[in-house]
């Protein structure tokens, strides 16, 4: 449909340097990343056009740079932002603003991370200031979401940063806190300004609501089997409800310590099936979206009805399941464990 295409941030797909897995290789017709030799957030030999040696200043500066040059036609952008993502490095007057402001007390207390978090909205309001410098703010559709929870245990040779609370868990977390995430969406004309929506809705609803958004009957390859379904109804109508199944499948053991799982949401129930040993876990959001209370044993009709339409599911999708190590010594990562 005309839409000229650039990608901005992280890019993880495929090995590094395999052969055809570039963002300009899979579609992009421009694609900024960390520069070259770049480790963490501080650049070396690199400066943003403010003049401070940051990867979210160096790349909002791009993002910018392609609002502007492709104002002219239709334009898609996808940023991937970095922050905030290990290793945990914020900018310096930001990280001594947020250390004077401190709370001993306070559930988050960490001025490294709150600077990251700031850095970001900073960059937001940049690229939506470009937005109206360019022209083009009005005709927009501008989404803001995350991949996942933020990290609240410990991932691999790094402490946990932040709390979700009042969810449990975080990143890589079979639990709320590792799946639920906000998502802001901004279309003048359509959206309604300052409405809120408690209808949940999965990253795999992007790509319908983005043809449909823009009139576009997308490549058929990707087209004929879509998990999600547009959003562009709710956007018009916070209160519209969808009557669907979410499903989550997670077949590997993750860094943070949490093991292989799947899931499934119908309404107000979520019910998790840990594959290690088979064991349910059943919870009522509506009443403890803390999901402290494990309800399974006391509704054992609605588990096990959750359970085979997640297993059906798991069946439809040819879900990859995870399989026993011969080589598993349990004592051993037992001790692991407790070294971490």
């Amino acid at each position: 449909n005309g839409y000229t295409t650039g990608h901005v941030g992280k890019w993880h797909l495929a090995g590094r340097n395999a052969p055809g897995t570039e963002p300009t290789e899979q579609g992009f017709d421009v694609s900024y990343q960390k520069p070259p030799g770049t480790r963490g957030y501080l650049l070396k030999g690199t400066q943003s056009a403010a003049g401070t040696n940051y990867l979210t200043d160096y790349l909002t500066d791009r993002a910018c740079e392609f609002i502007e040059a492709a104002k002219a036609q239709p334009f898609f952008l996808y940023f991937a932002y970095h922050v905030p993502h290990t290793p945990i490095q914020g900018r310096r007057e930001l990280v001594q603003h947020f250390t004077d402001k401190v709370n001993a007390q306070a559930v988050h207390k960490n001025p490294q991370y709150a600077a990251m978090v700031a850095s970001l909205d900073e960059s937001v309001g940049r690229l939506l200031q470009q937005l109206k410098d360019s022209g083009v703010h009005d005709r927009t559709l501008v989404v803001f979401t995350s991949d996942n929870g933020g990290l609240t245990q410990r991932y691999g040779k790094h402490d946990g940063f932040t709390e979700n609370l009042p969810l449990r868990r975080g990143k890589g977390s079979a639990y709320e806190g590792g799946v639920r995430v906000p998502t802001i969406m901004h279309w003048p004309g359509v959206t309604v300004p300052g409405s809120v929506s408690d209808e949940p809705i999965m990253t795999t609803d992007l790509y319908p609501t983005f043809l449909e958004a823009t009139r576009t009957a997308g490549d058929a390859r990707h087209s004929r089997a879509v998990d999600g379904r547009s959003l562009v109804a709710l956007m018009r109508d916070p209160n519209t409800q969808f009557e669907r199944d979410l499903f989550w499948h997670y077949p590997h053991y993750h860094a943070g310590g949490d093991s292989p799982y799947s899931a499934i949401r119908s309404g107000d129930w979520r019910l998790i099936e840990f594959h290690e040993d088979q064991s349910l876990a059943l919870y009522d959001l509506s009443q403890d979206i803390g999901e402290q209370h494990n309800l399974a044993e006391q509704h054992p009709q609605a588990a096990q009805q959750l359970l085979a339409r997640l297993r059906a599911w798991r069946q439809t999708v040819d879900a990859q399941m995870p399989t026993p190590n011969p080589d598993y010594e349990a004592e051993r990562a037992r001790q692991v464990k407790r070294n971490r």
